[in-house]
């Protein structure tokens, strides 16, 4: 079947995937030639997930060492999978019913609600697998995981031959428990009011919202006054007075209902006369007023605020820490929904009992955490409407700091000097951006909480993970990343395991109604531990999704089972994904896979940055910058997009995508399709494909040796995964030297008299266009199958080809190498010439050579018409000397010259040149300037700075070409 002009991607990729897969293509161990495996773990996308260029970016580098190994005889396994993401999914699910008009989650129990959930899986849990076929991606599908695979409710929809994942989740959880590595405790979590859970780090969101800062005054306990002294730098006093109270200043006046103290540091002097004294709250009930102590901790910043800050520990992550080191009391302000307690005792009663334990009075945790420290007009309030009664009661009764209403601190609210009022006394309270966390899904502010949770010692199972990698037994690209993963595991905290979900495994464990607790695999086998008739209650909450993948390696494989798969291809080989999931994921696998089976989940882990737009910029929908990577399969097709993604997958390298370039790596698919059709034409498809070919001409041994040199650079950059060397070893290969040069220069051998000529040119053509096929494979799988399909009997499909072994020492002929480079070289040093000297595209002049040895010679006259006719030269002329207005070009063993003095206006040239050299100085020293600066540094976005950066290298070459023009210039005056 002859090709059409054009490769129609839209048509194609379709079907040719579906060969693949109807033929087996992608199964575990297909095309395996050795013992050896080959094994990547696809990181699960979420069950609710849409294909992102995150996703693009990430699957394409898996597919790209998938395909090669493969082709190169590996048995092979790319395990594909999906997360049950308990939040996310219960959230889709939760606006699925109220839009269908059903009734809620809460209406419906637990029980239908899971089925609501099965079913909405079972619906539309597969996008992302379609989406991800999309891309070409030759996951062995057959073996699908999912998450929550086995779990009670499981239909078996979609991944009837996953592992049973839930009970490997459930073993772990008791068998860590029975270890002593799981517990039960009360710790500060991120606290989605929304949800009404705890979720990970990784699931808030910090944005910088307009906020404000209150400053109050806490009054010293029995009238207590102190000299209150600040001095500048040289130690001189700029203010003394004396005062009866200490100053604070906060974001969140309604956590002042929970401090346990206010805390300064030990060398701010300013405070020492008062520090082990009490302090007053200055909210609640005049006659219930709480006193706390005035403390030290190395935490507070004495060059910040006041220097003095107020300690709750029950809902700041910072003042746990403190409160934990100086045995504060942590007291409970918010229910679950984010509103003030409305439980417990009268106020008065309450503040009685924690005024004892400010006071020195022993104390435990349950009895902390009874106490319900929030006035009786603030209870039941949301925690906004709260903070505004605070500030309303704190400033009415004259305890706000107070400042001149031209005070700056104020912010857009300020007096101006010179307007009236400007000498008023107004409350502080300093309008400015503050960093504000808030929910990734429901978009809530997150209230940090102390509440009951189940959680991993992490400390007890750290230090194998650690040594995995200190030994080199897990590699981490780049190393940077191991820096990290370092600096995290060594001061690593408790890890909160549950979630108050419906969606996801229910903790294993059952409570007795004295609340003695019972961890067993099933009911039946709690019940056994309990007694027979003691009534249990199961835990309600569920495990955290990072539980459970991070069991992901074992899991996927069939453990516990003893399965061959598990035997064949565990540990995995390679990880890659993302920097941001490094400690949440990534290092969540070391600690489970060596806690649970004492062996590394992977022995090599890409880390890769978050894809930006073609500015640096982080890709969101308020900045209308986001890429859809499907939109770009429909436009250009699935290969440009991944060829786009490989060749910006410099280690470590921030990530750019723009269309331009995406149409750029069209072309160079477009380049390939014309190269085929072009060998086509010329009868090269007719030729059988032979083993490498051993050919007499020196362009067809060059062409040889060249291929055997871009395959020898595409192997070394994939083992060492420089994904973006490969990527461009090929497109200067394929589109530079063999669609450029080998096609122009084989057009004389096809097209003469010579039979014999023709042939061992076509017959070496089929085997680099074979080669080009192969090679370019696992980066643009669908055209390169499409060639291979169109250009001759096969025995097999492409992607099960055998990738080649031969090397440049084997292939390179010096000869034909040392000729053909010459006579590029001469075309290209010519070609250049022309263009700095705007000599017109289409004008043949004259060259003349001064010198040019035997070799160089012999180069000349076999190739002298290729050269007149690809650099434009009208004839070659023998002379002593240059002729002046002649510009030198230089070539191994000769030196030619171009007589261009007749040609251009030397004058006006050299004008233009000098006039464009003087604006670039301008912007060069402009954008030196702002990278001199070391506000702009370290102030401006790190995208802007990389911009700057990048635009100052680019104008920095541009600026070298033009002053080599104007030498060249200078050399003709």
């Amino acid at each position: 079947m002859a090709m059409e002009k054009t490769f129609n991607a839209a048509e194609a990729e379709g079907r040719i995937y579906r060969a693949w897969e109807e033929a087996g293509c992608f199964r575990a161990g297909a095309n395996a030639r050795s013992e050896e495996s080959f094994c990547i773990m696809i990181p699960p996308p979420n069950v609710t997930g849409a294909l992102h260029v995150g996703h693009a970016f990430n699957n394409t580098l898996q597919d790209i060492l998938i395909r090669w190994h493969r082709m190169r005889g590996f048995d092979t396994l790319w395990q594909p999978g999906q997360d049950h993401a308990g939040i996310a999914t219960q959230l889709q699910v939760e606006k699925m019913l109220a839009a269908t008009g059903q009734p809620g989650r809460r209406e419906l129990g637990r029980e239908k609600f899971l089925e609501k959930v099965w079913e909405w899986k079972g619906k539309y849990g597969g996008t992302i697998i379609e989406q991800l076929k999309r891309l070409g991606c030759s996951c062995d599908w057959e073996r699908n995981a999912f998450t929550m695979a086995g779990a009670p409710g499981d239909p078996r929809t979609g991944h009837e031959n996953s592992p049973n994942f839930h009970d490997a989740v459930i073993k772990v959880f008791v068998d860590m428990y029975n270890k002593g590595y799981i517990y039960r405790g009360k710790r500060l979590v991120n606290w989605d009011p929304h949800f009404e859970t705890a979720i990970s780090d990784l699931e808030v969101e910090n944005i910088e919202v307009q906020g404000h800062m209150w400053h109050f005054k806490y009054p010293l306990a029995g009238g207590e006054t102190y000299t209150y002294v600040e001095r500048d730098e040289d130690g001189n006093v700029i203010l003394e007075e004396e005062r009866d109270y200490i100053s604070i200043a906060t974001t969140r006046p309604e956590t002042m209902l929970g401090d346990g103290a206010v805390a300064v540091h030990p060398s701010d002097e300013r405070y020492a006369p008062i520090v082990g004294k009490l302090c007053e709250i200055p909210v609640g009930p005049k006659e219930h007023r709480r006193q706390i102590p005035i403390i030290t901790d190395e935490y507070p910043d004495p060059n910040f605020g006041s220097g003095a800050v107020k300690i709750t520990g029950a809902h700041d992550f910072n003042d746990y820490a403190v409160a934990r080191r100086n045995n504060i009391p942590c007291y409970r302000l918010m229910d679950t929904r984010g509103h003030m307690r409305a439980d417990g005792a009268p106020y008065a009663e309450e503040a009685r009992k924690a005024q004892e334990y400010a006071r020195g009075k022993p104390f435990t945790e349950a009895e902390i955490d009874a106490i319900n420290l929030v006035p009786d007009d603030l209870r039941g309030l949301d925690r906004f409407e709260a903070r505004k009664r605070v500030v309303e009661q704190i400033t009415a009764e004259g305890l706000a700091v107070m400042t001149r209403a031209d005070d700056p601190r104020l912010g857009p609210n300020a007096v101006k000097p010179g307007e009236e009022g400007a000498d008023a006394l107004v409350p502080l309270v300093e309008s400015k951006p503050i960093m504000q966390p808030f929910g990734d899904r429901s978009k809530v502010v997150i209230e940090p909480m102390l509440t009951d949770q189940w959680f991993v010692d992490a400390e007890k199972i750290v230090g194998p993970a650690l040594e995995a990698v200190r030994s080199g037994r897990t590699k981490i690209i780049p190393e940077s990343g191991e820096k990290t993963y370092y600096h995290w595991l060594e001061n690593i905290e408790p890890w909160c395991i549950s979630r108050q979900l419906w969606w996801g495994h229910q903790i294993p464990v059952w409570y007795d109604e004295d609340g003695n607790h019972y961890c067993a695999p099933t009911e039946q086998e709690a019940q056994a531990m309990a007694g027979e008739g003691v009534k249990l209650t199961r835990d309600p909450d569920v495990l955290d999704t990072w539980f459970s993948s991070g069991l992901w390696p074992i899991g996927t494989l069939g453990w516990p089972e003893d399965t061959p798969e598990l035997r064949r291809y565990f540990p995995t080989d390679v990880l890659i994904t993302g920097f941001d999931i490094l400690f949440f994921w990534v290092a969540r696998m070391m600690m489970m896979q060596l806690a649970v089976v004492n062996e590394v989940p992977f022995h090599t882990v890409y880390l890769h940055q978050l894809v930006r737009d073609e500015k640096g910029k982080k890709m969101s929908k308020t900045a209308g910058n986001v890429i859809d990577p499907l939109e770009i399969v429909d436009e250009f097709g699935a290969d440009a997009l991944r060829f786009t993604n490989t060749a910006m997958a410099a280690i470590g390298g921030v990530l750019k995508l723009s269309r331009e370039r995406i149409t750029g790596y069209r072309n160079f698919g477009t380049k390939l399709w014309n190269f085929a059709r072009f060998a086509e034409m010329n009868g090269v498809f007719e030729v059988e494909a032979h083993d490498i070919p051993r050919p007499q001409r020196t362009l067809n041994r060059w062409i040889v040796g060249e291929t055997a040199k871009v395959r020898e650079e595409v192997d070394a950059a994939l083992e060492s995964f420089r994904f973006n060397d490969a990527a461009h070893a090929l497109y200067a290969f394929v589109w530079g030297k063999v669609c450029d040069w080998y096609v122009e220069f084989s057009k004389p051998l096809l097209q003469g008299e010579d039979e014999a000529a023709r042939a061992e040119t076509r017959e070496t053509m089929k085997w680099v266009l074979d080669q080009c096929l192969i090679l370019l494979h696992p980066i643009m799988p669908f055209i390169t199958e499409e060639i291979w399909g169109l250009s001759g009997q096969r025995d097999k499909m492409l992607i099960h080809a055998d990738w080649p072994e031969y090397t440049a020492a084997d292939l390179v002929d010096s000869a034909a190498d040392h000729e053909m480079n010459w006579v590029i070289g001469l075309i290209e040093s010519i070609r250049s010439a022309r263009a700095q000297m705007h000599v017109p595209a289409g004008l043949y002049v004259p060259l003349v050579v001064t010198e040019i040895d035997e070799r160089g010679q012999a180069a000349w006259d076999r190739n002298e018409a290729l050269i007149k006719r690809l650099a434009r030269i009208e004839s070659l002329t023998r002379v002593e000397a240059m002729p002046k207005g002649t510009i030198t070009i230089a070539a191994e063993g000769a030196t030619f010259g171009l007589p261009l003095a007749d040609v251009i206006d030397i004058g006006a040239e050299k004008a233009r040149l000098e006039k464009t050299l003087g604006k670039l100085a301008k912007e060069l020293g402009g954008l030196r300037g702002r990278l001199k600066n070391p506000k702009f540094v370290e102030s401006a976005p790190e995208e802007v700075v990389e911009e700057t950066r990048a635009n100052l290298a680019a104008r920095e070459e541009e600026e070298a070409k033009l002053r080599e023009a104007l030498e060249r210039l200078s050399e003709l005056a």
